[in-house]
């Protein structure tokens, strides 16, 4: 399956939006390693349709127009990270959650390390919104693309 990408600037920096023909598979920071997720053979199409509409809602998202993105995704990974992925999407904007607490809502409360493994494989961040999970004590812990880009996308969804 042929992947095709597009890089757009943004307030945290360069992101690498990658798609197939029919959906979004990832969404990759400048600031993360560049392995983190593997995909095979990308060609840049900068007049990919999913890729145009997802600039758009990102763009309108880090002007503080969007709360909710509406694009097809399908990220790739195991069904564990893919229940993961669907309980981050059910975060509101502007909230978090603890990594115990996504580990309660799928229903695996003894998982907490495994469910903070397959957040840090989650290869939408932002749309899939992992920012938005944090430590039982409140503080910030992991993200792909560092602790400092997950305070500002937290602080971009605090009320002006």
């Amino acid at each position: 399956m042929d992947f095709y990408f597009k890089e757009i600037a943004s307030p945290i920096g360069k992101l690498k939006l990658i798609a197939n023909d029919l959906v979004l598979v990832a969404i990759l920071m400048e600031t993360e390693a560049p392995d983190r997720i593997k995909l095979n053979l990308r060609k840049e199409d900068s007049q990919h349709p999913l890729l145009i509409k997802a600039e758009k809602q990102l763009k309108e998202y880090f002007d503080r127009e969007r709360e909710a993105f509406d694009l097809s995704l399908e990220p790739i990974g195991t069904s564990f990270q893919k229940e993961v992925w669907d309980a981050l999407k059910t975060i509101p904007y502007g909230k978090t959650l603890s990594y115990s607490q996504i580990a309660e809502k799928i229903k695996r409360p003894k998982a907490i390390r495994a469910v903070g493994t397959a957040i840090g494989k989650n290869p939408l961040s932002i749309v899939v919104p992992c920012h938005r999970v944090i430590g039982a004590n409140g503080q910030l812990r992991g993200f792909a693309g560092g602790l400092d880009i997950k305070a500002k996308l937290l602080n971009l969804e605090k009320p002006v």
